[in-house]
């Protein structure tokens, strides 16, 4: 019986994280990651076949780690609080993880999508489905709640949140704690007027 690995794929994923709310997505190569684990540049690749194999998982892991409270938070009642609650994750879940929420903010494209394999592509767009299924059913509730038209509800459910902690993100900080509560606010006074 072999002795347990010594880092796991999730200390490999933390360090890609780390070096991405540092250096950005070029900075996160094998062998640095390897080197911010403190582990020998083969044990990456006993986890990850390649870097796009590695940023495949980061931001599969990113997103559903994001992706798990927004979307309980829409399956809430009533609707209009659901809404709300969902605009105000997005701020939490960004305090809570500013280094993810950088990556998030980056994109997928900044970490090579198109290289991926079709299986983490095909996982990507799954999840994608999922949140678009979930707004969906969330606006088909609030549009004769709120007499608001979609564009005016994905404004408070989506664009708010996204740039109320974007300015945040972009000095490379997470989102202080008043901005929970703006959003908040902000958000219901756009769903009900």
């Amino acid at each position: 019986m072999g002795r347990p690995p010594r880092h796991t794929a999730d200390d490999f994923l933390d360090a890609a994280v780390r070096i991405f709310a540092t250096e950005g997505a070029a900075g996160v190569t094998m062998s640095a990651v390897a080197r911010e684990v403190g582990a020998p540049s083969g044990s990456i690749y006993h986890r990850f076949p390649g870097r796009p194999a590695l940023l495949a998982a980061v931001w599969l892991r990113t997103l559903d780690g994001f992706q798990q409270g927004y979307l309980e938070a829409l399956e809430q009642e009533p609707a209009v609080e659901a809404a709300v609650e969902a605009a105000a994750q997005v701020v939490r879940w960004c305090r809570d993880h500013p280094a993810e929420a950088k990556l998030l903010y980056g994109g997928d494209r900044a970490l090579g999508v198109g290289d991926w394999s079709a299986e983490d592509r095909a996982r990507v767009e799954a999840a994608n489905h999922r949140l678009d299924t979930a707004i969906t059913k969330v606006l088909r509730k609030l549009r004769p709640l709120t007499g608001r038209s979609t564009d005016e509800l994905m404004l408070a459910l989506v664009d708010l949140p996204y740039a109320a902690v974007r300015r945040h993100l972009d000095r490379g900080e997470a989102p202080p704690p008043r901005t929970v509560d703006l959003v908040t606010r902000t958000t219901r006074t756009l769903l009900t007027g």
